[in-house]
Parts: C-alpha cells; structure tokens; sequence
C-alpha cells in the first residue's frame, strides 16, 4: 500500500522551458520519457522491464540497439538491448556460486531467477529483466529532466536466497545539455560488508554508416586473459588494439582493465561512423568495461564495471586485489553517461 500510495502521488508530468520528464503508458507498459527540446533528444525508461532505457533518440534516430518491434514484443520475449542492468554480479561466474568475505555461498538452480551461457555458467546477475522496480521520483526543471526507480532487493525472498547481502538500489536517468546519466547508488542494510560487482550492458547503434566501417576508441592499457568459457583468469596482456581501432574484419568481446581517465578522472570510450559519434564516460568506480561487438552485428556495446567477470571468485583466489565493497550501513555510487553527437 505504502509504494502503491507513493506511485499514485507522483506527476505524471513535470516540464521546465526546455526541458520535460512525462509518465506514459505504451503497449499496456509504463514508460518515463525525458525530453530536451534544444537538443532534439528524448530518453524512454520501462521501470518494469529491468528499469531499462531501451531508447534515446536524438534528432528521431535510436543510439540505442533495441532490434524489437515494440515494447509488447519485449516483454514477451525479453532480448538484451538498450541498457541492461547486470547484478548481483557482473557478466560470468565460473561456477553455481561465488565468495564474499572468506565464506562461500551457493546459487539455488531450482529458483529458475537466472540465465547461464553457452557454457552453462551463471551470467549477468538477478536483475536484467526485474519487474520489482518502482518509481520514486520524477522531475524537470531548468537544469535537466529526471526519474528515479528503487529495487528493495531485500525485500524478495528468491533474490535474496542467491545473494544473501540486504540492500536497496536506486536509479537515476538524467538528461541534461543532451547527455545521459546513468546514476546507480547501492545502501548496504547488512550486518557485514557487501562485496560489489555490477555494472551495465548498454547496446549502441550508429546510422550513418555500415558496422564495418565505424571505429572505436577504446582508452586502456591492458586486457585480462579469458579462459575458454571467456572467465577472466586474473592474468593479464598489453592491450592488443590500436587507437582509433576500425572494426572492419574483427569482433570483439573483451575485458579490459588499467583504464586511462581523462583529467575530470572519467574514461571515454566511444564509436564513430560518417558523422555520428557516440561517446560513454565511465566515473573512476568503474574501472574496467567489456567491449563486445560481433562482427555480424550492428551495434557495439561499451559496459561500465566495478571489476571484471568473476570478482568474487577471483579475490578469493588471490588473483585480484581491487574488488569494492560497501560497508555495514554504507552506501555505493556512481554514474557513466552517454553523449550522442553528429546524429
């Protein structure tokens, strides 16, 4: 009653000269819209589906890859696209489990509440597609246009039987000056610290030009090592692509690490076709993104993270050092955004 109560009390619009934030409903689905008229850019959220910004158009054209019909289509078949989110744990575990704070916790298949890849290993966390989203807060003024959503993680029971750390998540989207923030804060209601391994899976599209003839920038020093089943060993390489890297003729799917901020202490990643550019800037708590984009497919997708694939398990193995963690009490954040320009 008390969310329902709350949900009831919010706009459903607020606007400022430029900018707007408006609830909607589209396919029977509720969508926040955030729109900055100046720059002809309009950002769609669907709480309900895994909280996920599955459009920002910027002069009528998608930056973001959601190769479905409609929204309908995606909640009946969800696919990832637009701006996933991974958690509990980012990308792969190497096995049904993984380690936090010297003591071993095991995932319950029976629950059926998450995927595995190819090769039958735990990927990309609990929350990608969670319904259990609710809105808190929308808003716009002359500084930007805004939604907040909150999971209460603890308050589910299948969520917290695979990852046993009380905690609540909040989200922000926030358009401003045609740039979107991403904004992620996690509180810690645990009694002990709670180890963080999140990050975010976001599919990105350029119209000017064929995949094959965009190029990429892609600011780090090394690439971790992936085991056959692509599981971070905790070794690592120089990194193996040039700057801009053109990806005609090669896929990509790696991890990387040793990232270079620029000196507001962010990293840019970005991609490039004729005219049209999409850059990502990570905040320095995520440093190290996966880059993936097959050369079959049109879209490349730059994912901010707090570590690599398999944190957990890797710090228990000794073989990584930095794995953040929010103490008892304690809150997480960051933001990465999103800047489309030449669309």
């Amino acid at each position: 009653m008390r969310a329902a109560a709350l949900l009831a009390a919010l706009p459903l619009m607020t606007e400022a000269a430029n900018y707007t934030a408006q609830r909607v409903t589209v396919d029977g689905i509720e969508v926040v819209r955030l729109t900055d008229a100046s720059h002809k850019a309009q950002v769609s959220i669907a709480p309900t589906l895994g909280n996920n910004a599955y459009e920002f158009l910027v002069n009528g054209k998608n930056a973001m890859w959601f190769p479905v019909a409609n929204l309908a289509e995606f909640k009946a078949k969800p696919t990832f696209s637009g701006n996933p989110f991974l958690a509990p744990w980012a990308n792969r575990l190497d096995h049904d489990g993984f380690y936090a704070n010297g003591k071993h916790y095991t995932l319950n298949p029976h629950l059926n509440n998450y995927r595995r890849d190819g090769a039958k290993q735990p990927i990309h966390g609990l929350l990608s597609y969670a319904s259990e989203w609710k809105v808190t807060k929308v808003m716009a003024d002359a500084k930007g246009a805004e939604v907040t959503s909150r999971l209460e993680f603890w308050r589910y029971p299948d969520f917290m039987a695979q990852f046993p750390f009380a905690h609540t998540i909040d989200m922000t989207y926030r358009l401003r000056d045609g740039v979107l923030e991403v904004e992620t804060s996690i509180e810690n209601h645990s009694a002990e610290s709670m180890p963080v391994s999140v990050a975010f899976h976001p599919y990105f599209k350029l119209h000017d030009s064929p995949r094959n003839s965009w190029k990429v920038t892609l600011p780090a020093k090394e690439s971790y090592i992936l085991s056959g089943s692509l599981v971070a060993t905790g070794e690592k390489r120089a990194m193996p692509y040039k700057n801009p890297q053109p990806l005609e003729g090669i896929s990509l799917d790696d991890v990387l690490g040793g990232l270079l901020p620029a000196a507001n202490r962010s990293t840019e990643f970005a991609v490039e076709g004729a005219k049209e550019r999409i850059a990502v800037i990570f905040g320095p708590n995520y440093p190290v993104s996966v880059v993936y984009s097959p050369k079959d497919r049109d879209f490349i997708c730059f994912e901010p993270m707090t570590g690599p694939t398999n944190a957990f398990n890797l710090k228990q193995a000794g073989k990584y050092e930095n794995l953040q963690s929010i103490p008892p009490g304690g809150k997480w954040r960051e933001s990465f955004w999103i800047r489309p320009t030449g669309f």
